[in-house]
């Protein structure tokens, strides 16, 4: 049984099954709407449609009886893991490009998941036990500091940490071209492209996004920008990126791969498809992560260091004279 009760802070208007499918990504959207109708889940004590608009300060109280998922067996898998920081309650992770977060269609045991299960005897288990400790997510090929939770209690907490937006996120990138702007906001809508559901773009059907950037350095071929996300939504700094035309050095899916240098003299394509080619993924880190301790409140900071191929990129970038 699962027995809780949430506080609505937020600014945004948002509708309730929204709202909880975000919640509870481990729920069908099905299963969210049958809850609210049958007043499992209950708004300021009463009950609502699954289209209520959520209004700041509104109490959402929810109970599901079921378990929130059929037990999945999770094989544990060694390897290793660059531990950044780790208390009874949290642990805070340097992933590694190239590794996935949790299993998913395709992947099963070779994840994040799989490895954190062989580690730690105690995770959370709020999003059901094939994503155990799992808080937020990176991309596949993204590296950089993810933050994990041992308990359901330290989850929760996080996880509303999130929810508010009271989470600082910090990643690094190097993008295509020489930003008009060194700094400023990037908004727009984000939803899931029609043509290709595994990719997303701007859309005024999508969720609300924004993005705050400062370039750290740049010449006439790239740049190394920093970008703060203040919401979270799935590949947003790839997407905003792309949509302002600078998109993410080999991030092919967003413009950003080796097709890009064509527009270049053939001289200087050879030069950037040789150091794009040394890095081989999206030249993504997330580099730093703050928030309040969900048990302790104090102020927590983690920094992850960069990787190799991440360091090499920059120093071509900043030697490349074309």
């Amino acid at each position: 049984m699962k027995i809780g009760s949430y506080i609505y802070e937020l600014e945004d208007s948002i509708r309730l099954d929204k709202f909880l499918a975000n919640y509870f990504p481990d729920l069908s959207r099905t299963r969210l709407k049958l809850s609210i109708k049958s007043g499992h889940i209950l708004v300021n004590g009463s009950h609502v449609k699954p289209s209520y608009i959520l209004c700041k300060s509104d109490q959402i109280k929810y109970e599901f009886v079921e378990e929130i998922q059929k037990q999945v067996y999770m094989e544990p898998v060694e390897m290793e893991l660059d531990i950044l920081y780790e208390d009874q309650h949290i642990i805070c992770i340097n992933k590694p490009a190239g590794l996935v977060v949790h299993p998913g269609a395709g992947n099963h045991t070779n994840t994040l998941a799989n490895g954190l299960i062989y580690h730690f005897n105690s995770l959370s288990n709020v999003n059901g036990n094939s994503r155990p400790g799992i808080v937020h997510r990176l991309d596949k090929n993204t590296s950089g500091v993810i933050l994990i939770a041992k308990t359901n209690e330290a989850h929760n907490h996080l996880a509303s940490q999130f929810q508010n937006r009271t989470v600082q996120k910090t990643y690094l990138a190097v993008t295509w071209g020489e930003w008009a702007e060194l700094e400023g906001t990037l908004c727009g809508n984000i939803a899931r492209k029609k043509s290709d559901p595994t990719t997303y773009t701007v859309s005024n059907d999508g969720r609300i996004s924004e993005t705050k950037y400062k370039v750290a350095y740049q010449n006439r071929y790239f740049s190394q920008v920093i970008f703060m996300p203040k919401t979270g939504r799935t590949h947003q700094i790839r997407v905003h990126a792309a949509e302002e035309n600078h998109p993410i050095v080999c991030d092919d899916p967003y413009g950003g791969g080796l097709n890009r240098a064509k527009g270049f003299i053939p001289e200087v394509a050879v030069k950037m498809k040789k150091i794009m080619k040394n890095i081989g993924r999206q030249a993504l880190h997330a580099e730093k992560i703050s928030f309040q301790h969900p048990i302790l409140k104090n102020p927590i900071n983690i920094t992850a260091p960069y990787p190799s191929d991440f360091v090499n990129l920059m120093d071509a970038v900043r030697d490349f004279d074309g």
